[in-house]
């Protein structure tokens, strides 16, 4: 919900005003990070007070934490839903292409990709690193459930963050700088080069 949708904000429920500031939070804490966003640039993207925003979450801090945290569930909960849905053979290719797609899914949210980022950045924080510590270890126990070996889940993670890395410098938008460039996206997104690609062109028309 944008903020020029926001005023609206003095009918919904207490929940709804809730994800309305959760919302906002996550993108503005995408454009500028943890510590370069304010409560009152969240307050200010919700559409709300300043102080509403602090009654509700307390801290930047806290607000921060909260929306981190939600990313990173979103991912170890994406991979669950898809081992829930059938039995998951390690050493079938087709199942880790389930897990994949997944997770390409989620890249189409550069709001989503980029909170998680920051958090990861951000480690330095003691708060925000333990909680970006056991956001990925809960995601390494989630892969290593398929009954894959630590080395298989590593891999899977390490590619996934390859993939974070290239979108966040949005390089599936500029894949035509360089030959090297285009081999490197062509090389790391494989078969959900297309699915990508779509989600950058539905950003940049939006």
């Amino acid at each position: 919900m944008s903020p020029r949708t926001a005023p609206t904000a003095s009918r919904m429920s207490a929940e709804d005003r809730r994800q309305l500031v959760l919302d906002a939070a996550t993108r503005a804490f995408a454009r500028s990070g943890y510590a370069g966003t304010s409560t009152d640039a969240v307050a200010k993207e919700a559409g709300v007070s300043q102080p509403y925003v602090v009654r509700i979450f307390g801290t930047k801090l806290d607000l921060f934490l909260e929306v981190f945290t939600h990313a990173t569930g979103r991912i170890a909960a994406a991979f669950q839903r898809v081992l829930a849905e059938r039995p998951f053979d390690p050493d079938d290719d087709a199942d880790w292409a389930r897990l994949g797609d997944a997770y390409t899914e989620l890249l189409a949210d550069r709001d989503f990709l980029l909170v998680m980022m920051h958090g990861f950045t951000a480690g330095g924080t003691a708060e925000i690193g333990a909680a970006a510590r056991a956001g990925m270890a809960g995601i390494f126990d989630v892969i290593r459930s398929t009954g894959c070996g630590d080395e298989r889940a590593r891999e899977f993670i390490a590619q996934g963050m390859l993939l974070n890395v290239m979108i966040a410098m949005q390089a599936p938008e500029h894949a035509q700088e360089s030959a090297s460039l285009t081999a490197l996206i062509t090389c790391a997104f494989g078969d959900t080069l297309p699915a990508v690609a779509a989600a950058s062109t539905a950003r940049q028309s939006g």
